[in-house]
């Protein structure tokens, strides 16, 4: 005999499935969205703050050691070995020019653009000679990094082993290196055709030339083009979050600061801390940041540069 419709118990066994799902289903189902939310955000989050925090330290990695300061908002700086101010929030360095130093991958063989040697015997008051020294080629490399807004006549020479005052060394006051008395040494290029190997050096306020007189000049030196600062800008008081910043192509020995000259590159979006310290010539950074799409969770990053 066929039956035309459900009994009441097969109904109620119906019911009874749909109420389970009903019950429970839906909150499997919230668990997974759930599940599946906070792995995307926290793939995401790691991916960014990790590429932040290599992307700070690759810089960091070719600092000029001594010119590391901790800055506050007030402008008041300190070395970072000696900080004291903790929650200083910006990080500043000089740093020596590595594309160059690694040469020109175009050429065969290849060589460095700045060999970092001074030949003593061949050098003066007013000309430094560093033998394999390229500064045409270096001009056209420097304005390639900077967009053309620097060129070797903005960059200094550091050398290896002098004595340097975080205070008037740098430029880091705001003042412009004017002598040739200072951890860094303003200079440009030759102008002469065949002395593309050569140094001369100028007054950092002015740019007119001078000479080394009184100098204590060393034999080996790094050339430096650039500064960097890394700080959080646009800090919301609400979201306890901001915008991490790179800032680069300025020159502190010329009187230049990273917020009136610098070029600022976004690191990355809500960042909640940029924590940075210093055990001797080591350097530590740590990167946290929250989610936009998620409440009180918070994902931080460190590395440590040698």
């Amino acid at each position: 005999m066929r039956r035309a419709a459900f009994t009441l118990l097969e109904l109620i066994f119906v019911i009874v499935i749909m109420g389970f799902l009903a019950n429970f289903g839906v909150d499997l189902l919230s668990k997974a969205y759930k599940s599946f939310i906070f792995t995307k955000v926290n793939n995401s989050l790691q991916a960014n703050s990790a590429m932040a925090v290599e992307t700070i330290a690759a810089r960091l990695q070719y600092r000029i050691k001594d010119s590391v300061i901790a800055r506050q908002t007030n402008g008041n700086f300190q070395a970072l070995a000696g900080n004291t101010v903790l929650t200083a929030p910006i990080l500043e360095w000089v740093g020596y020019d590595i594309d160059a130093l690694r040469g020109d991958s175009a050429a065969a063989p290849i060589l460095p653009l700045w060999s970092g040697i001074i030949d003593m015997d061949l050098s003066n008051t007013n000309t430094l000679v560093s033998p394999s020294t390229n500064t045409a080629e270096l001009q056209t490399l420097i304005s390639a990094l900077s967009n053309a807004g620097s060129g070797i006549d903005n960059a200094a020479l550091y050398f290896i082993g002098s004595d340097s005052d975080i205070q008037t060394g740098y430029g880091w006051n705001g003042a412009a290196v004017a002598t040739q008395n200072e951890a860094m040494h303003p200079i440009r290029r030759s102008v002469v055709a065949g002395e593309e190997n050569r140094f001369i050096p100028i007054n950092g306020a002015t740019g007119a030339d001078n000479n080394f007189n009184g100098a204590d000049i060393y034999e080996y030196y790094q050339l430096a083009w650039t500064a960097y600062a890394v700080g959080i800008s646009d800090y919301d008081a609400g979201t306890k979050t901001g915008t991490l910043m790179l800032y680069y192509d300025y020159q502190p020995w010329r009187g230049e600061t990273y917020l009136a000259n610098g070029t600022a590159v976004k690191l990355m979006d809500n960042v909640s801390t940029f924590r940075f310290m210093a055990a001797g010539s080591i350097l530590k950074i740590e990167v946290c940041v929250n989610s936009d799409l998620m409440e009180d969770y918070s994902l931080c990053k460190e590395k440590t540069v040698f």
